[in-house]
């Protein structure tokens, strides 16, 4: 249990019978009436956020969330198959746990975050960088740029981005999983 005045940003907390993060907390001691604490909570599973005042000194639940870091292995079907770092659990997760970075998965990808609470994921968070080959992009031509400079390149995962002119088929580039943005070409 944790009292409401100890709440702080990045707290994990069950409330509504589901697991809430703190991003932000404010302690208010109004003139008149009772102290209270009014908080900012994000939903852990689906990212929902939700204006929360608590009484000064209410007790909560903790919840306890623990951070597992998985690589990725291969795709069955519709099923993701993970393994965490020390090679002794194993994870089978749908496309859907991904989100809309599914398709920037490739086989021995590290550093992707499982949030497990009582045995179950969570959500997952992808590195905030990957680095993938270019398979198909049109010829170095330049084109309207009146809209953003760039043309449309296929990966090796199957994923399509926005890349600048100068990149070619085989250049490897760096992604920001976040904004599904082009960030550099890596060079080895």
């Amino acid at each position: 249990m944790i009292s409401s005045n100890d709440l702080r940003p990045g707290v994990t907390i069950e409330y509504r019978n589901l697991v809430w993060q703190v991003v932000e907390s404010m302690h208010v001691k109004p003139g008149k009436g009772p102290a209270f604490v009014r908080t900012k909570l994000r939903q852990v599973d689906n990212g929902v956020l939700l204006n929360v005042t608590f009484r000064a000194g209410e007790r909560l639940q903790t919840a306890d969330v623990e951070k597992i870091t998985l690589t990725y292995f291969y795709k069955d079907n519709e099923q993701h198959i993970l393994m965490n770092d020390s090679g002794t659990e194993s994870f089978e997760l749908e496309s859907k746990d991904f989100g809309r970075n599914v398709d920037l998965l490739k086989e021995g990808l590290s550093d992707i975050t499982a949030l497990r609470h009582q045995g179950k994921i969570l959500r997952i968070e992808m590195p905030n960088t990957i680095d993938l080959e270019v398979r198909e992009t049109p010829p170095d031509e330049r084109g309207d740029t009146n809209y953003g400079a760039g043309k449309l390149a296929s990966l090796e995962t199957g994923a399509v981005i926005t890349v600048p002119f100068h990149i070619k088929v085989g250049d490897k580039v760096r992604i920001d999983t976040r904004s599904r943005e082009y960030v550099s070409r890596v060079s080895e």
